[in-house]
């Protein structure tokens, strides 16, 4: 979870149990919720609860998150990262979802849109990004 607030810092931080520091393969329960997050705008400012689940942790390799938020009826997040050869590896996220508010939806889009692309801005400054 430290690894999640490190890409998403300082425009967003999610809230979750002092005892959750990592999420394992072992931890998973498909459709069963593991713990309930506060989105925190800036760090600080409370926007959405988001009941996290994950469908399938992949050990190394990535994840399937199928959750829901007040926000969100449905919000699905695939992760995977991938090994390259000569070193280094490819991270890339899929993310759909379906706004509780329909017409919220184009602004969501911008807005979720911007966050990843600030997510792997920010990976790349912490692990390096490799030469083309």
């Amino acid at each position: 979870m430290g690894g999640v607030n490190a890409e998403l810092l300082p425009l967003m931080r999610m809230t979750h149990p002092a005892h959750v520091h990592r999420l394992e393969a072992a931890d998973v329960e498909p459709g069963s919720v593991l713990f309930q997050s506060w989105l925190l705008a800036f760090g600080v400012l409370p926007i959405d609860r988001h009941a996290l689940s994950l469908e399938r942790v992949y050990p190394g390799e990535g994840f399937d998150e199928r959750s829901s938020s007040w926000m969100q009826r449905v919000w699905i997040h695939r992760r995977r990262v991938i090994a390259l050869d000569g070193g280094g590896c490819r991270v890339t996220d899929e993310v759909s979802f379906e706004p509780r508010l329909s017409l919220a939806a184009p602004v969501l889009r911008r807005i979720v849109g911007a966050l990843f692309d600030h997510r792997h801005r920010r990976l790349q400054r912490r692990f390096g990004e490799m030469a083309s």
